[in-house]
C-alpha cells in the first residue's frame, strides 16, 4: 500500500482536490493518506463494497472509546442519539421510526412548496449583482425543513447559525474556538427544540415533529432526546449538503452551458457523481478482515473517498468529464450506501430537481460575475460565494 501526503487545508487541493483523488485511485483501491494517519478507499469498487461491508460500521467499538473531553461533552450528548453515528440493533429501531414519519408521500407533497419557495427568492433577487448563495442556495433548504419539522420559517437565521457551527467539528483543522462555537450552538439548538417537541406532545399538528412523536414501532417510541437529536440531524445533514449540492451545480452550469434538460434528475445525478458536497466518511472495523488486500484490525478507521469514487474511469465512461445528460456507470455514492444511505436523499434529490430548472427558466441572463472559490472547509466541499448577476 502507497502513502500519500496531501494537507486537505492547502489552497490548491481546497480549490481541485480531483487530481490527488486521481493519484490515489492509481495507488490502489486502498491508500494511506499521511496527513490523517488513515487508510482510505480510493475506487468506485472499494467505496461501495466498504459502505456495504456490514465487518465495518459508524460507532467506535465501546472498549476503543477514548474519553470525551469535557468541554465537548454537550455536543456529543447529542451525537450520542444520532442514527449517523449509531449501529444496530439501535440504528434499526430509530432509523424505522425516522423512516415511519419521513416518507415518501410526505417528502413528494413539499413539491408545490419548493416550487413556490423558488420563485419567491427569485422575485426578490437584487438588480445588481449579488451572492447567489445567500439568495437562493442557503435559504431554500433551511426554510424548507422548518416547514417540515414545523418550527417558524423566522427562525432560519439562527438555525443556519447553529447548523454552520455544529458542522465546523467535522471540518479539517477545527480550532478551540470552532469547537467552543459548536458547543454553543448545540446547546441553543437542544433548548429550541426541546420546547417544540414538548409543544408537539401536547398539541400535535401535521408536521414531521408531530409524526416522529406519533411513529411507534413494537411499543417503542423516540425519546425526548432522541427527537431532538434527528430533528438538529436532519436539518444540519440535509441542509449543509444540499447548499453545497445548489451552489457546485450552478457553478458547473454557467461555466460549461449545461442546464437541465426534460429529465433535470439526469444533470442532478452527473452533479453528485463529478463534483459531490460531502469528500470523505469514515468506518470502524468491527473484526480482523482483511479487504482489498490489506487486513484491518478491530477498531481500525478506513476513509471512504466519496468523491475520487465519482471520477473512477473504471465504471464511469470519461469520468473526468461533465456530461449531464450522462447515463453510463452504476449510481453515484454521494448518498453512501447499505445501512446508512442518507435517509435525506430523496428530499434533497427533489430540492435540486425542481430548483435548478426554475432557476435557468426564470434567469436565462444568469452570469458569473467572479470566479467561484471553494471554501476550505474539507471534508465538506462547497463555495465560498456564487456571485452572479441576471
Amino acid at each position: 500500500m502507497q502513502t500519500l501526503s496531501q494537507s486537505p487545508t492547502d489552497p490548491e487541493f481546497v480549490q481541485n482536490p480531483y487530481p490527488f483523488y486521481a493519484t490515489a485511485r492509481g495507488a490502489g483501491p486502498l491508500i494511506h493518506w499521511q496527513d490523517y494517519d488513515l487508510i482510505c478507499a480510493t475506487t468506485h469498487e472499494a467505496v461501495n463494497s466498504l459502505l456495504r461491508d456490514r465487518r465495518f460500521g459508524r460507532e467506535e467499538p465501546a472498549e476503543l472509546r477514548r474519553p470525551i473531553p469535557d468541554h465537548l461533552a454537550p455536543f456529543y450528548a447529542v451525537e450520542a442519539h444520532s442514527m449517523l453515528e449509531l449501529e444496530p440493533p439501535r440504528h434499526t429501531r430509530l432509523r424505522s421510526l425516522v423512516l415511519r414519519a419521513f416518507t415518501s408521500r410526505r417528502i413528494k407533497a413539499l413539491g408545490p412548496d419548493i416550487t413556490g419557495l423558488c420563485h419567491e427568492l427569485i422575485d426578490g433577487f437584487p438588480g445588481e449583482g449579488f451572492d447567489l448563495l445567500d439568495a437562493f442556495a442557503r435559504p431554500l433548504p433551511v426554510r424548507i425543513i422548518a416547514r417540515l419539522l414545523g418550527v417558524p420559517e423566522e427562525m432560519a437565521p439562527d438555525l443556519l447559525t447553529w447548523s454552520n457551527a455544529m458542522v465546523g467539528m467535522y471540518q479539517a483543522g477545527r480550532t478551540r474556538g470552532d469547537e467552543d462555537a459548536a458547543v454553543a450552538a448545540t446547546e441553543a439548538f437542544v433548548d429550541f427544540m426541546r420546547g417544540y417537541v414538548e409543544t408537539r406532545r401536547t398539541t400535535p399538528r401535521d408536521d414531521l415533529i408531530s409524526h416522529l412523536i406519533a411513529a411507534e414501532e413494537d411499543g417503542q417510541k423516540l425519546s425526548s432526546d432522541e427527537l431532538i437529536t434527528t430533528c438538529i440531524l436532519l436539518l444540519n445533514a440535509g441542509h449543509e449538503a444540499t447548499v453545497h449540492s445548489i451552489g457546485n451545480a450552478v457553478k458547473l452550469c454557467l461555466e460549461t452551458g449545461a442546464r437541465p434538460g426534460p429529465d433535470p434528475a439526469l444533470l442532478v445525478e452527473e452533479v453528485m457523481r463529478y463534483d459531490p458536497p460531502l469528500h470523505l466518511f469514515t468506518r470502524y472495523a468491527y473484526e480482523e478482515v482483511e479487504v482489498f488486500g490489506h487486513t484491518f484490525q478491530r477498531g481500525d478507521q478506513v476513509g471512504l473517498l466519496l468523491a475520487s469514487a465519482g471520477r473512477d474511469n473504471a465504471v464511469y465512461e470519461d469520468a473526468e468529464e461533465f456530461h449531464p445528460d450522462r447515463t453510463d456507470g452504476p449510481a453515484n455514492l454521494a448518498f453512501g450506501a447499505g445501512l446508512h444511505f442518507c435517509v435525506g436523499a430523496p428530499l434533497a434529490r427533489l430540492e435540486l430537481q425542481i430548483a435548478l430548472p426554475i432557476l435557468f427558466e426564470r434567469c436565462p441572463g444568469l452570469t458569473l460575475t467572479a470566479p467561484p472559490r471553494y471554501a476550505d472547509i474539507y471534508h465538506f466541499h462547497g463555495l465560498e460565494a456564487l456571485r452572479v448577476r441576471v
